[in-house]
């Protein structure tokens, strides 16, 4: 299951959830602080990335080839 990050618009408290993906309040679950479900999902930082600056490499880390035998 992932870890989502949620704001929740009534008290401003930032916070994770682990959510299954058929969860029925995936999208709104309740701020643990107000209990709230006036909440948001946020991007995860570690989620998103760019593609200039990146440092990813294209190049396989399983080994030279990279392909299967």
């Amino acid at each position: 299951m992932p870890i989502y990050e949620y704001h929740c618009s009534n008290c401003g408290k930032e916070f994770e959830k682990l959510m299954g993906f058929s969860d029925p309040n995936i999208n709104s679950p309740e701020c643990p602080e107000c209990q709230s479900d006036n909440t948001n999902r946020r991007l995860s930082r570690v989620a998103s990335f760019s593609s200039r600056g990146s440092g990813f490499s294209s190049g396989s880390s399983c080994g030279s080839s990279g392909g299967f035998s």
